[in-house]
């Protein structure tokens, strides 16, 4: 039996909410019983949410895939297990008859991947196109349409699947959402927003950008060391370092003296122009 999952590679998503509008045209008055009710105009089953984060010139935009989790111990189902079912193939499902009129099941999912449609007075998430499923496609409509290949879709439990091959290859760089809460999301994210350090190095000496300096940051508090150059404009960026950490920025460049700060990721740092004194 299929074991059905996604990974959401951040990173490739460029933000044309294909995968959103394809899950629109998908259930927006189609009804998919007994799976799922046709949704209405503002019930969104997928959300794509564009994060920004930096300062300055350095400054970036993420976007960032809300959905069911279908997790393996789903906390709506615990609450309601006599309205929500698991298959056997791990996707979570709303009944849409025995819940209808239950809008406190909202509160029920901590990702707040459940949503209302008032027009049929129901709780309706994300079912991975179980209908498609059944009928023996591979795909959902949200990973068949995306362009960058940034949703990827596949069972799990398949050691030949593409979802299961790129998990494994990638499996260093990927996390689940809120594992704290102990729920075991089948899903996976690659890249998700995540501070930085950045900043301009300049020759003190000669107000001309440095090209070539070693720039090292170290977290003791986690055993961390991050290494990168300065290119032809003395830019560097060091990305997805862990949150709420004190690093030591040491810069070095031939000629000039060593440069040392400290630096707290409590958000992305942009730490603007840093001269170097000549030696």
């Amino acid at each position: 039996m299929a074991r059905y999952g996604f990974v959401f590679n951040v990173e490739r998503c460029n933000g044309c909410y294909a995968c959103f509008l394809a899950c629109k045209d998908e259930y927006t008055d189609s009804c998919h019983r007994p799976t799922c009710a046709a949704t209405t105009e503002g019930v969104n089953l997928i959300k794509v949410s564009e994060v920004e984060y930096g300062t300055g010139s350095k400054v970036k935009v993420d976007y960032v895939h809300t959905i069911c989790q279908q997790c393996a111990n789903p906390p709506c189902m615990a609450k309601y297990p006599d309205q929500i079912y698991k298959r056997p193939d791990g996707i979570v499902i709303i009944d849409p008859e025995k819940a209808k009129g239950n809008k406190e099941m909202l509160k029920a999912c901590p990702y707040g991947a459940i949503v209302w449609n008032e027009k049929a007075n129901l709780p309706q998430k994300c079912t991975m196109c179980a209908h498609m499923l059944d009928a023996g496609e591979k795909v959902t409509r949200c990973s068949e349409v995306c362009p960058n290949q940034a949703l990827l879709f596949g069972d799990l439990d398949d050691p030949n699947s593409e979802i299961s091959k790129y998990v494994k290859e990638h499996k260093d760089e990927l996390v689940k959402l809120k594992p704290e809460y102990g729920t075991e999301p089948a899903h996976y994210y690659r890249h998700l927003p995540a501070p930085f350090v950045a900043g301009e190095v300049v020759c003190g000496d000669t107000d001309e950008c440095c090209k070539g300096a070693k720039v090292t940051l170290t977290c003791e508090e986690c055993g961390s060391v991050f290494t990168t150059e300065t290119d032809f404009l003395g830019d560097f960026e060091i990305r997805r370092l862990p949150v709420n950490k004190t690093f030591k920025l040491v810069i070095k460049a031939d000629g000039y003296k060593t440069k040392e700060l400290s630096v707290r990721t409590m958000a992305a740092v942009n730490l603007g122009e840093i001269f170097l004194e000549k030696a």
